[in-house]
This record gives C-alpha cells, sequence and structure tokens, in this order.
C-alpha cells in the first residue's frame, strides 16, 4: 500500500496540482494586497477619506456602546450588528482580478498548445449528369455510372 502511495503522489498530475495550489495562494496574497494598499485607498479617498473596508451599514446597534462606530473594528467591539458592503466590494474586486488573471493564463496556455490547422478538404470535380460529387481523377460517376471527362 505504501508503494501505490508514493506512486500515486510522484504522479505529474498530483505534483502540478500540489504547485498550483501553492502559487495560487501566493498569488491570492498579492491580488488582496493590490486591492487593499493599491486600489481601494484612492476609491476611499474620492468617497471622502475613508477606509473602504470600513463602510457598513449599522443593522443593529452594541450592547455596550451606542453609535454611532467610526470604524468596523468599533462597531464590532461594541457587539454591533453590521452589513460589510465596503469587504464585499473589496472581495469582489479582488474576485475579479483573480479571474481576469486566469483568464490571460489560460489563453496564453491555449495559444502555445494550439492546435495545428486541419488539412484542406480533398479536390473534387462535380458530375455533370447527377451534381454529384467525386474524385477529380475518377472516369466514370459512382452514383449514376455517367463517364465522365477527364480533366
Amino acid at each position: 500500500m505504501l508503494k501505490e502511495f508514493r506512486e500515486f503522489i510522484l504522479r505529474g498530475n498530483v505534483l502540478d496540482l500540489a504547485v498550483g495550489v501553492i502559487i495560487g495562494a501566493a498569488f491570492g496574497g498579492i491580488v488582496t494586497s493590490l486591492v487593499n494598499d493599491v486600489i481601494m485607498p484612492p476609491i476611499g479617498l474620492a468617497l471622502g477619506s475613508v477606509d473602504f473596508r470600513d463602510l457598513f451599514i449599522v443593522l443593529k446597534e452594541g450592547g455596550t456602546n451606542a453609535g454611532p462606530y467610526a470604524t468596523l473594528a468599533l462597531a464590532k467591539e461594541a457587539g454591533a450588528v453590521t452589513l460589510n458592503y465596503g469587504s464585499f466590494v473589496n472581495t469582489v474586486v479582488q474576485f475579479l482580478i483573480i479571474g481576469f488573471s486566469i483568464f490571460l493564463v489560460v489563453r496564453a496556455a491555449n495559444k502555445l498548445h494550439k492546435k495545428p490547422a486541419p488539412p484542406p478538404p480533398a479536390p473534387t470535380k462535380e458530375c455533370p449528369f447527377c451534381y454529384s460529387t467525386v474524385a477529380p481523377k475518377a472516369t466514370r460517376c459512382p452514383h449514376c455510372t455517367s463517364e465522365l471527362k477527364a480533366a
């Protein structure tokens, strides 16, 4: 059983999958940083100098402190129930960036593995009597048995 397990683990597919998962996790961290540290701060600035992750709606006030809450962390600390639409928008932007990046990688891989063009169709000629297609060297039509002129 250990020998079979070792053969399974050392297969190319399993190793490729493991490398893909590790690189994907690292890429996810890069995209998260890009969204949180590069893309969203200018959007938050345009919305009035707020941290975009701190955009939320209070659904129910907290038991320890009544609102308004300056940040999402203060609202959570007070026990308030919130609708965190800023975090949701961050996640959607991250998803779109990752999806577009994967699209570009798959597109590039498809170009590398381009299938050869199918061969052109074999030349044919038309029977002048029954209008069916026949081989160019045929002297008699296989459909109507008429004699054909040499091309």
